[in-house]
């Protein structure tokens, strides 16, 4: 019996070629057995998305990962009109609302800033998983246990090493996710799982 977990991630950039950064990291997790790269603006060029083609997809997967670039402090406009559209009223949420339960939620994206202006006492003014509250709280209307988030900051300073580790990084991670080699109970206490990947992952 396999016992993995099938992994969909949701990924989202409406200007990718301009991206060095997400062209990297989606290259690095496009080719793991069990995981299903869905490219949201490649899917649906005239964004007009099939919901209940998407609910059968997400119905197939275990964990759910939307990779995105921030965007003015949110996601993508079209994975926001996904939300919007997929995770309909009694079939994600609601009194019949439990296909979702259960499942596990992440988000992986990239930002332009360094890292330390992502935190309360600095120019943001909030930390990085306050700003992702909106999706955190979205995942627990839908009965989903929502996991702390991996980022690559700085993309716009960035070298090609820095950008090559990051996607060495991420690979490692969902390879991790998809063979059940996270050790949750420690990876719950994160708020972001940057800089904590050999103390999650049991190899």
């Amino acid at each position: 019996m396999d016992n993995n977990s099938a992994i969909l991630i949701l990924f989202a950039h409406p200007a990718l070629q301009n991206s060095r950064v997400q062209i990297k990291a989606s290259e690095a997790v496009r080719s793991i057995e069990g995981v299903t790269f869905h490219d949201l603006y490649e899917e649906y060029p005239d964004l007009n998305i099939d919901h209940k083609r998407e609910q059968r997809l997400l119905l197939k997967h275990d964990i759910y990962i939307f990779q995105f670039p921030l965007y003015w402090y949110s996601t993508p406009a079209l994975l926001k009109e996904w939300q919007d559209l997929v995770l309909e009223h009694n079939w994600a949420y609601g009194p019949g609302g439990r296909a979702l339960k259960g499942k596990k939620f992440m988000c992986v994206l990239s930002a332009g800033g360094a890292e330390h202006i992502y935190a309360e006492s600095d120019k943001n003014g909030f930390s990085l998983r306050k700003l992702l509250a909106p999706l955190e709280k979205s995942a627990a209307q839908c009965g989903m246990e929502f996991l702390p988030p991996f980022a690559i900051f700085n993309t716009l300073a960035i070298t090609e090493d820095e950008i090559k580790w990051h996607a060495e990084q991420y690979r490692r991670l969902i390879t991790a996710l998809r063979f059940n080699k996270v050790q949750y109970s420690k990876l719950k206490k994160l708020s972001i799982i940057n800089h904590s990947l050999d103390d999650v992952i049991a190899e």
